[in-house]
């Protein structure tokens, strides 16, 4: 039986690293004075619905590092219906990244992005989207390599 690494179809940083590069500071500038919080959910979120398991493992880690909770962690699937476990901000961060990952049910809705609007400044919903955008990349990224799992 192949072990899991020798099922990666490719290496994108060996392959094209340019592209590559061009990820990680599309990563770096969307991620620039974003709450971190908030940040790991946008990319928890956009990797649950994308069936990520690479991105999910590394942003569950990293949202436990900055401190976030199992319980919180457990129930990002269903913040909609999680009730106060979310702040305002972090409810309109997910539905605005749940918006932008669905793109094939349609546009973003209007009032997902006005929620979003009414709750972050100008830069910071720029940054919110541009975190979206970005963790979908790398999921698409992620699953069509199949990149995999670390062991730990």
């Amino acid at each position: 039986m192949a072990s899991v690494e020798d099922m990666t179809r490719l290496k994108m940083y060996q392959a094209a690293p340019e592209v590559y590069d061009a990820m990680m500071q599309l990563t770096r500038a969307a991620a620039k004075d974003v709450d971190p919080t908030i940040a790991e959910l946008v990319k928890i979120r956009a990797s649950q619905i994308n069936r990520c398991a690479f991105c999910l493992d590394m942003h569950t880690a990293d949202a436990r590092t900055n401190g976030e909770t199992d319980q919180r962690l457990a129930l990002v699937a269903a913040w909609a219906e999680a009730g106060a476990l979310f702040t305002e901000r972090e409810r309109a961060a997910l539905e605005l990244t749940e918006a932008i990952t669905e793109l094939d049910r349609g546009h973003v809705p209007d009032e997902v992005y006005e929620k979003a609007a009414a709750v972050f400044t100008e830069e910071e919903l720029a940054k919110v989207i541009a975190m979206a955008v970005t963790i979908n990349a790398w999921n698409r990224i992620s699953v069509s390599t199949r990149v995999p799992v670390p062991r730990r």
